[in-house]
């Protein structure tokens, strides 16, 4: 029994929140409520979602190892290229490839073979481990609160088998910000952003609205300047729209965004 309960209140079992976490409550990725922004890089329910690390010498032929890939029936959703950082003989690059449809052992002897691969081995693709993210933008002052909340709410959600991570930068200047908010819709996994300021508009609001096309949310503060306007929620604390901004991507929440969109809070 609740001790802080009632013995006679009753209670409500579809409330998540009321309940105690449980350790794998909900696999990464799958969806309580439906996803209403499709990634490829976040694991999904009936899809087999892989990734491998290749590590090559100068005569490795990339698009030669991506067809390799493909022929072995993967569905390549991310490629990666960085110079090696190991100091193992004969490497000079890393190949990071995630992929659909094929399990990362039968991805990484597909392309063991090829000239010039070193090493080939399967590895957790980063949306198993770093998951969605959550980008907040703006005056340091107010990313700091912002960030706050996003930590303290997606360490419950975490707790329940969700991976959502919190990306933050602080930034000055209509053009900074502007050019940084459109940025977000080519960031791997950003499915929401919190735009955490005193004025924002002009060609702030602009890009808020390219974001939006996109098919990313945005949460702002209640601030001055017309990107309030434009933005899918207005949150005047700043601890809260962390909140949230964790809560709306949620699949262990049971907060729908579209249900509040265009308030202020």
């Amino acid at each position: 029994m609740d001790a802080q309960r009632p013995p006679d209140e009753p209670r409500d079992d579809l409330d998540v929140d009321a309940l105690p976490p449980v350790e794998g409550e909900l696999e990464p990725g799958e969806d309580a409520h439906g996803s209403e922004l499709p990634d490829l890089q976040i694991p999904a329910p009936g899809r087999t979602l892989s990734a491998v690390s290749v590590r090559v010498g100068p005569t490795a032929d990339f698009v030669e190892l991506l067809v390799r890939l493909r022929e072995a029936g993967a569905d390549v959703v991310s490629v990666n290229s960085f110079p090696a950082t190991r100091g193992e003989a004969g490497v000079d690059r890393v190949l990071d490839v995630e992929f659909r449809d094929l399990d990362g052992e039968a991805a990484a002897a597909a392309v063991r073979g090829a000239p010039g691969v070193v090493v080939a081995e399967p590895r957790p693709t980063l949306g198993q481990i770093f998951g969605k993210r959550v980008i907040i933008i703006g005056g340091g002052a107010q990313v700091a609160q912002v960030s706050l909340g996003a930590v303290s709410e997606s360490d419950r959600h975490n707790l329940r088998g969700e991976r959502i991570s919190v990306d933050t930068i602080a930034l000055v200047g209509e053009r900074n910000i502007a050019s940084t908010v459109r940025a977000v819709a080519d960031l791997p996994r950003a499915h929401v952003l919190v735009l955490a300021g005193s004025i924002m508009g002009g060609e702030i609001t602009a890009a808020v609205r390219d974001l939006q096309a996109a098919g990313i949310p945005v949460i702002s503060l209640n601030q001055v300047g017309s990107v309030t306007d434009v933005a899918d929620l207005v949150v005047s604390d700043p601890v809260q729209a962390g909140t949230m901004a964790v809560m709306a991507i949620a699949d262990t929440a049971r907060f729908s965004l579209d249900r509040a969109r265009g308030r202020r809070l």
